[in-house]
């Protein structure tokens, strides 16, 4: 059993057309490639802040798709932390509440393009963690000319953020957030996909000092880092097997997803223990989403 913890899909193409698509499959040719690859379930991740995409996926879209197919699809729901006036004593928790009722189990893909530890980003996860949904966030490397929550090398904002929120569950994702498994990682070479062997770096003491770190391992920022070094990569997932996610960051019907062969691989062969690969590929899911249809096994 595989669930896909990082999806996009919009409800209304966007007439913004390359090759004929728009930037967003719908929820038919998600669960098609479900099927194809044996997904049994798919978190939906909406997209808010403007600097993702050229297309905004609302969460009250996710919440009518997902409504639709409630055994397969389980939405999120999203904020930017501009909105509500655009000031660091806004009150999200109305908004989060809502959607928590409504049936969302966490927020995410966060990618507001501020420092991690901005007071406006602050606010928001402060927020969040009062009301008890996990984050999913996406690293910048940069401020300006990318998206995500911008950070440093070393990560120093994240900490500051774990600090700050100690009972608020973060799943990380991105190449600046995945390239600091390994401590050889420099600043030109942290937005993308370093290989070769790896020393344990920056990311491995944070997961290990912070038990509310959490590592999802779709697109190929999380593909890479467990695969650029096989033998690192197996000790990795076995070490840190309750707090990993599989998923895909599946964005088109026909976008390769190389992460469901090397999870074939990981069951078929054996390359962790059978409990760590369910675990990663399910479990940790299940257990993160909570009771009831759209969490349950």
């Amino acid at each position: 059993m595989l669930i896909d913890f990082h999806t996009h899909i919009c409800r209304v193409p966007s007439p913004m057309k390359k090759n004929g698509r728009g930037p967003f499959s719908q929820a038919h040719d998600l669960l098609l490639m479900m099927d194809n690859f044996g997904v049994e379930k798919a978190v939906l991740l909406p997209v808010v802040s403007p600097e993702r995409m050229t297309q905004y996926i609302t969460s009250e879209d996710m919440l009518e798709v997902a409504a639709l197919h409630p055994t397969r699809l389980i939405p999120f729901c999203n904020v930017d932390p501009r909105m509500v006036g655009n000031s660091p004593t806004a009150d999200f928790r109305p908004i989060l509440r809502a959607y928590k009722e409504a049936g969302c189990k966490g927020v995410g893909e966060y990618t507001a393009n501020l420092p991690f530890d901005d007071p406006l980003q602050m606010n928001v996860f402060r927020q969040v963690e009062e009301v008890g949904l996990p984050l999913l966030f996406h690293i910048g490397p940069t401020l300006g000319g990318c998206y995500g929550a911008y950070d440093e090398l070393g990560l120093p904002r994240l900490e500051k953020v774990m600090k700050a929120c100690p009972a608020l569950i973060l799943l990380g994702h991105s190449q600046p957030f995945w390239s600091e498994i390994s401590a050889d990682v420099t600043k030109e070479t942290r937005g993308g996909y370093p290989k070769g062997k790896v020393t344990p770096g920056r990311l491995v003491q944070l997961m290990r000092d912070y038990p509310t770190l959490w590592g999802d391992l779709s697109a190929n920022s999380g593909f890479n880092a467990i695969t650029r070094d096989p033998e690192f990569g197996y000790a990795f997932l076995e070490e840190f097997q309750d707090r990993l996610l599989f998923g895909t960051d599946s964005v088109q019907p026909n976008k390769e997803l190389p992460i469901i062969a090397y999870f074939r691989k990981l069951k078929a062969e054996k390359l962790i223990a059978p409990e760590a690969y369910e675990k990663i590929a399910w479990k940790n899911a299940s257990r993160l989403l909570g009771p009831g249809p759209e969490g349950a096994a």
